[in-house]
């Protein structure tokens, strides 16, 4: 006779017995899968401890299970939140708990006796189970650790941004002082470099000594150092900047030093407070100091050096306590070796050099500097801010970038004052990256493909349209370059002068 086979057992059919099932087979699931469960009865004794949690009892201090049963749960489990959640009913889903036995993700949940009856009530607590989710979080958790510090480092820098908004200058001050506009989270950017050079920016602001942001232009070396500023322990001080290229040599002494009263000629009647004592308790930022005179570099370095300046045309010495922030894009050994920067000058500032990176070093963060730059425009002009599709955003990661994010900001103006749509696409962009004489346009391959069969379409053409236009152009060039001398660009040309009237002639 066939044996017939056995059928699984049926679900339960009434709501009780399912409810009963799944926490039957949830305990099982999480005993199984877990680091560790145990479970405590109502006063908060050991009654139930499973295999895997077995393995911490030597660290806690316990030889065997016998020792570890029985025992109220806080005298054998340090810093355990369990009688909390015994008294209040309320499960912790998630903490952390450290104890002896070392770092773990904890979960706490109220074990309630069944009532009886429709009115879907809650039974009194009765115990509670401890599960051990992870142990030793700092290694199995480190990706999420390491992102949640992230976030929350950007969001703490956020709300010192927004605390600051009231020191902007496009605000009210009505205690005139001036303040930093900047935080590091001002500084866009995630990629490998951009947060690199904030690591550095941040270690740097705790410190007291000199910083000098060196890179190239338009890399955002000023926004640094307000960032660095504004996290020092002189926050609260003055930020004062100095652009050392836009001062005139001959005025220069009087804007670091101040000068006494009828100091020269014209001189203010009272004197003037220079911008070293206006920094003091604060910071000063001395921004292109590659351009500083070597005249005046040897009254900084003593100033930096004493700690005092001597305004002009007064025999007295000022104390100062102002926090030196220089940048430059020029190379200063360079100009050290040639003798155009004092060698002891460069030393005192060069005590904790920071290398902002250029646009090209960091192009994955073009996507969300142009989101930034665009918002950033819009609240300026009051209109919508562009969107920029895929191609065109992949056209801007091409680009060399000369200017940095100074230049992609120019560029992002010209396109969008330009368009006649809110959504900008490569080839509206490639326009305008030409007309900004950009040496050399890569294209993203899509574009470059489009942008190849055009080329191929142009040389299917007479040959003689061909080489007039490259005349014009070659023409065209060569009397740029030398500035209209139609001499000098006969003789680039390689073509006698009178020729080169004709050609103009016939263009």
């Amino acid at each position: 006779m066939p044996v017939t086979p056995s059928l699984p057992p049926a679900l339960p059919l009434d709501a009780q017995g399912i409810l009963a099932l799944a926490a039957r087979s949830m305990f099982h699931l999480f005993s199984s899968i877990s680091q560790g469960m145990f479970l405590v009865d109502r006063g908060g004794r050991i009654v139930w401890v499973n295999e895997g949690y077995r393995r911490f009892l030597p660290a806690l201090g316990f030889s065997s299970i016998d020792q570890f049963m029985g025992h109220m749960v806080e005298d054998v489990i340090p810093n355990t939140q369990m009688r909390r959640v015994l008294e209040t009913g309320e499960p912790i889903l998630i903490d952390l708990l450290t104890n002896k036995a070392g770092t773990f993700v904890v979960s706490r949940i109220p074990l309630r006796e069944e009532r009886e009856g429709a009115d879907g009530g809650m039974g009194e607590v009765i115990g509670a189970i401890g599960i051990v989710l992870f142990d030793q979080p700092e290694t199995t958790l480190q990706p999420l650790i390491s992102k949640f510090a992230l976030l929350q480092r950007d969001l703490d820098d956020a709300r010192r941004e927004l605390a600051s908004q009231r020191n902007n200058p496009l605000y009210h001050h009505a205690d005139g002082q001036r303040r930093s506009k900047y935080t590091f989270a001002s500084f866009i950017g995630s990629s490998p470099a951009a947060v690199e050079v904030k690591r550095h920016a941040r270690r740097a602001a705790q410190s007291a000594s000199p910083v000098l942001l060196l890179g190239e232009t338009g890399t955002g070396k000023e926004l640094l150092a307000h960032a660095i500023h504004a996290s020092s322990a002189r926050a609260k001080g003055q930020f004062v900047s100095v652009n050392i290229a836009a001062v005139p040599d001959t005025l220069l002494e009087a804007e670091f030093f101040g000068f006494a009263p009828g100091a020269f000629t014209g001189a203010d009647r009272k004197g003037r407070e220079g911008k070293f004592k206006l920094a003091d308790g604060g910071s000063l930022f001395l921004d292109e100091i590659g351009d500083m005179p070597l005249g005046l570099q040897a009254k900084l370095l003593r100033a930096l050096q004493e700690g005092e300046i001597e305004p002009l045309g007064s025999n007295k010495l000022v104390p100062f306590d102002a926090r030196v922030i220089a940048a430059t894009s020029r190379d200063l050994p360079e100009l050290v070796r040639r003798g155009q920067f004092r060698e002891d000058l460069y030393y005192r500032l060069n005590v904790l050099p920071l290398r902002v990176p250029p646009l090209r070093e960091r192009r994955a963060d073009i996507p969300a500097l142009v989101e930034a730059l665009g918002e950033d425009m819009a609240l300026r002009s009051g209109e919508a801010p562009p969107e920029l599709t895929p191609d065109a955003l992949a056209l801007l990661a091409g680009q060399h970038w000369r200017g940095n994010i100074r230049e992609l900001r120019n560029v992002l103006e010209q396109v969008t004052m330009r368009s006649d749509s809110q959504r900008i696409d490569a080839v509206q962009l490639e326009r305008i990256l030409r007309e900004a004489g950009l040496e050399q346009i890569e294209l993203p391959a899509a574009l470059q493909s489009a942008h190849d069969a055009d080329e191929e379409a142009a040389l299917l053409r007479p040959l003689a349209q061909q080489v007039a236009e490259l005349e014009r152009k070659a023409i065209a060039a060569a009397l740029a370059s030398t500035g209209g001398n139609k001499l000098a660009t006969a003789r680039l040309l390689g073509i006698s002068r009178a020729t080169l009237y004709e050609r103009m002639t016939n263009q």
